[in-house]
């Protein structure tokens, strides 16, 4: 896969990145190093291999799940610029 140069306008644009017209060429090279490199990745056998979270086996700390001071609704929302019965209140995004 190759990026031209107006892919690379489109992603910036949807990455809301402000890149001027002469440093496309050099984002749109960059983006293709980056995927160059993921499809070397993909080559890899990783066949029988498990799925990690870290590079040192360790377990999480577990704690016991009990309700602990419930009932706590007018502290917080207390910290809530703006609260209606009961809920934050937040304003309308979508028309």
């Amino acid at each position: 896969m190759s990026i031209d140069l107006e892919t690379a306008a489109k992603v910036a644009k949807l990455a809301r990145i402000r890149v001027d017209e002469d440093a496309l060429p050099a984002l749109a090279e960059e983006f293709n190093t980056i995927l160059g490199f993921i499809e070397q990745l993909g080559e890899v056998d990783v066949e029988g291999i498990e799925p990690m979270t870290s590079v040192t086996p360790q377990r999480l700390k577990r704690r016991e799940d009990v309700v602990t001071e419930g009932d706590q609704q007018d502290k917080i929302l207390a910290n809530a610029p703006d609260a209606r019965e009961g809920f934050f209140a937040v304003p309308k995004v979508v028309e």
